[in-house]
């Protein structure tokens, strides 16, 4: 053991425990390096996990980069592109990416639960934002953040009338669990549907609670008229004594051409008196400029049918029954009203009608994209671009946009609140080293016949200074330790018990969030104790002052 730090050990025990002139002064020392050593550790608890929260929700609602049609769009309010990207099964397969899925999105209006047992609430209209999702979903980020219920299950045939909602949502319109919403989508003409209330998740982002429901992806490309349906129907009256037959479309850009095995034409309707056994088809599209489709259709068409069977041998035109009131008499068949008959004298006429599955299957809002690594970020949406260029539909502009510019103002504002941690950590380590040079200097004065001694003996300057740092490094160390224990359990304990709340409307969150990262935290305290012994250096330059002559003297 060297001797300077056998004899700072010895002297320091007199300093901290006897009754020497420099305790009060070592005791605030030891004090001011654990308050440092607290408030620094909590700050960059609280900060750092702050900007882990935020991104966290940020990207969990939306993802770390989106795929969108080309134009001054956002994820919420896009352009439909195409689902069968050639990029899109690429990328499902890439070690960059880490998922990818389709959704779509469609503003609404909920109204509030008003039941027999509580008609003294008033009634009231909240809008949300109904995101679309498939089968192909990743559910990771709801279903940490899921408090009641389960996930919605979208991955039947037919379309599932299943949602999830937040807990902020379904306080304020009155819902809860298994609850039937009544929503409105808002068109030429508002559309209500209804759907049933499976699970209720709570994340603490409020402006985004207070938004998102998820539903099945279907919905919301039927309700944005993304593609064509067609329809055929059997008009309820004659037109010279025959069946009219009309087509009925619905979706794309409103501009249709219909295709009943001539060509395409805009003709949406015939006259048609069945004889014999017969299909009767559709196809419709739309267009932009010219019927002939020289200017290229911008829907996927769709195709319909009407099957008609005829009961009788009898070729002859005979009258189709009517009713009192003159409309066609028919007679469904079933409760689907796709399956009828009419009457033309003794001959029944059968009628099945084949809606088109319509083609807004077809066609997303956006691509979602989640990549494995949080700060390859900007590498891995440059690889995202390349291959959208290389995979995209030739005639669809693509566009990918990272997290961080879809959602600039709150990451810029993450990034700020880097600047006042060093400010903290800056002011808080300047205060210790402060202390802790003036406890040196009162250890020095207070030892002054000690270091004249310590020079007639033959030491070196630099050793009675190392004696005094190796002191110094003591206290910082003891300071330290108990800085440690008391701002790490600090974090601990609103880790896991939330004691201090926070305003979500303001914050984000409903509650202080707290990272802890070993790594920083030792790193923290390896700093701070270089930095402070390397400034008290300067300081302990008063041993070189002292004379031996006079010091050992010194009263």
């Amino acid at each position: 053991m060297k001797f300077e730090f056998f004899i700072a050990r010895k002297l320091l025990k007199n300093e901290v425990e006897g009754k020497k002139v420099s305790q009060p002064i070592v005791r605030i020392s030891i004090i001011s390096i654990a308050l440092a050593m607290i408030v620094n550790i909590i700050t960059l608890a609280v900060v750092k996990g702050f900007q882990q929260e935020v991104r966290n929700k940020v990207i969990g609602f939306g993802s770390h980069a989106i795929i969108t049609k080309s134009g001054d769009n956002t994820s919420f309010e896009s352009e439909p592109i195409f689902i069968n990207q050639s990029f899109y099964p690429s990328l499902l397969h890439s070690k960059k990416i880490k998922h990818i899925q389709p959704v779509a999105y469609k503003p609404a209006l909920l109204q509030s639960n008003i039941t027999k047992k509580n008609p003294e609430i008033q009634q009231e209209i909240e809008g949300v934002l109904v995101k679309g999702v498939d089968k192909s979903y990743d559910w990771e980020f709801f279903s940490s953040n899921l408090i009641a219920g389960r996930i919605p299950n979208f991955n039947g045939q037919s379309i599932s009338d299943e949602i999830l909602i937040s807990k902020k949502i379904a306080k304020d319109l009155n819902y809860k669990l298994g609850d039937e919403v009544r929503t409105f989508f808002v068109k030429n003409k508002p559309i209500k549907k209804m759907f049933k209330i499976v699970g209720i998740y709570e994340t603490g982002y409020e402006e985004l609670d207070k938004q998102i429901i998820i539903a099945d992806m279907r919905h919301i490309q039927q309700l944005n008229d993304w593609g064509i349906q067609v329809n055929l129907t059997v008009s309820d009256t004659l037109h010279n004594g025959n069946l009219v037959i009309h087509a009925n479309p619905i979706g794309g850009n409103g501009n249709y051409r219909l295709d009943w095995g001539f060509g395409y034409d805009k003709v949406g309707a015939y006259g048609f008196y069945p004889t014999k056994d017969t299909i009767i088809r559709v196809i419709a599209s739309d267009y932009w400029m010219f019927i002939d489709g020289k200017d290229g259709e911008t829907s996927i068409p769709d195709t319909a049918f009407l099957k008609i069977k005829i009961h009788s041998n009898n070729s002859n035109y005979l009258p189709i029954r009517t009713n009192a009131e003159g409309l066609v008499d028919k007679k469904y068949l079933d409760q689907s009203g796709y399956h009828f008959s009419i009457q033309a004298g003794k001959r029944t006429i059968e009628f099945t009608q084949m809606d088109g599955k319509g083609s807004f299957h077809n066609y997303v809002g956006s691509f979602e994209c989640a990549v494995n690594d949080w700060n390859s970020l900007e590498e891995d949406v440059r690889y995202l671009k390349k291959q959208v260029l290389l995979g995209g539909e030739k005639n669809q502009q693509l566009k990918v946009t990272s997290i961080v510019d879809s959602q600039g103002d709150i990451f810029v504002w993450l990034s700020f609140l880097d600047i006042n941690v060093w400010i903290i950590l800056c002011l808080m380590i300047i205060i210790g080293i402060i202390n802790m040079g003036s406890a040196l200097l009162v250890m020095i004065l207070v030892k002054t016949n000690f270091i004249g001694m310590m020079k007639a003996l033959g030491a070196s300057n630099w050793s009675i200074r190392k004696v005094f740092l190796h002191q110094a490094a003591f206290l910082m160390l003891r300071g330290m330790l108990w800085g440690n224990a008391i701002g790490i359990g600090f974090c601990i304990f609103q880790k896991y018990f939330k004691i201090i709340p926070l305003n979500p409307e303001v914050y984000y969150l409903n509650a202080v969030p707290i990272q802890l990262n070993i790594g920083i935290f030792l790193a923290l305290n390896l700093a701070t104790l270089v930095i402070c012994l390397l400034s008290l250096i300067i300081p302990s330059y008063i041993v070189t002052r002292i004379s031996p002559a006079k010091s050992i003297k010194f009263n």
